[in-house]
């Protein structure tokens, strides 16, 4: 039998109270990422635009490539406050499951918005190596890319704490996204002082290493987006989820366990095997203590459906699905 009780798990005291608990996670997780993207937001564009009007005086590449990495951070902030946003959203028929993916979604305009930023600042600083422009008002230039500096690397680590602390994978690529802009910002620094020092090279060399640094904080953060989307979890989950389960009383075998993260949420299947002469509600009573358990040993967790079978003592009561689980299970082009 499919106990189908506690996948609907509001109606007793034990599965309320978790359906708080998941609730409250949520919307923490939630209000949490957005004071967090709406403070990087206007830190950022107020950085952005003290750059962009001094690079506008100055002239300088390095200076004019950090502001635009700063933009591309206000834009990649912006759509984490639209997800974030999307998510707070109750599911409904359509979208059984909320609206978690869209930070997902967020995850992936961040790693291209960093491409982009570094393919517009390469070449920009190609135009600079070919054209020999030497940038003026070197002094205004360094204190605005030290404002980058200061400026980036406060956010990013607000940024990857909150992101750390709820979960969520694209703000955490969003606070490497900002610890670029400071390395950017350095860069620059360091290419003005060059350029101080009789070396007009210096401001798009500068220009040119930031590209490279960015691609290689792109693989990183690209890799994590993309694990993610393919619902990978820490490897030492599972065996967690294993033992947490076999250590309940009643508990004969645990079958099939998965999670996967839905936005900041994790999300928890698996089968135990109970006692088959158990009544119906005794068999529940022993899945919803597994919740219970699963609810307080695993952080991030919103949902667990436990699916209660009969512990096999040589019966066949499975081989009614069997067929049907191969099936499905075998790639489409042999079906």
């Amino acid at each position: 039998h499919h106990d189908h009780d506690e996948e609907q798990h509001d109606h007793d005291h034990g599965g309320h109270g978790h359906e708080h608990g998941r609730v409250d996670a949520d919307l923490y997780g939630n209000k949490a990422g957005l004071r967090a993207v709406q403070i990087s937001t206007a830190g950022m564009f107020l950085v952005a635009a003290i750059q962009f009007g001094i690079a506008g005086i100055g002239g300088s590449a390095g200076l004019f490539a950090d502001a635009l990495h700063n933009l591309g951070d206000v834009l990649t902030t912006v759509a984490l406050w639209i997800a974030f946003v999307l998510s707070n959203r109750v599911a409904n028929q359509r979208y059984t499951y909320g609206y978690y993916r869209s930070e997902d979604l967020a995850g992936i305009f961040i790693v291209l918005v960093i491409i982009a930023s570094a393919v517009a600042g390469a070449v920009e600083s190609i135009q600079k190596l070919t054209s020999g422009n030497v940038p003026t008002q070197l002094y205004l230039s360094m204190a605005a890319a030290l404002i980058g500096v200061a400026g980036n690397e406060v956010l990013a680590q607000y940024k990857i704490s909150v992101g750390k602390r709820i979960n969520s994978i694209p703000l955490i690529a969003d606070g490497q996204h900002s610890r670029i802009d400071g390395l950017t910002s350095l860069a620059a620094f360091f290419g003005l002082i060059g350029v101080a020092l009789g070396f007009p090279l210096a401001d798009p060399i500068a220009g040119l290493i930031i590209t490279v640094v960015i691609l290689t904080v792109v693989y990183s953060t690209t890799r994590s987006v993309l694990q993610r989307l393919l619902d990978a979890v820490d490897p030492r989950l599972i065996p967690t989820i294993v033992t947490t389960t076999s250590e309940v009383p009643g508990v004969e075998a645990v079958n099939d366990p998965r999670a996967r993260w839905v936005g900041h949420t994790l999300h928890v299947s698996l089968n135990i095997e109970v006692d088959p002469e158990l009544t119906i509600a005794n068999a529940h009573a022993i899945a919803e203590e597994v919740r219970h358990r699963l609810f307080h040993q695993i952080e991030g967790i919103s949902e667990a459906i436990i699916h209660t079978d009969p512990a096999s003592h040589g019966g066949d009561a499975h081989q009614l699905m069997a067929h049907h689980m191969q099936e499905a299970q075998r790639p489409l082009v042999q079906r």
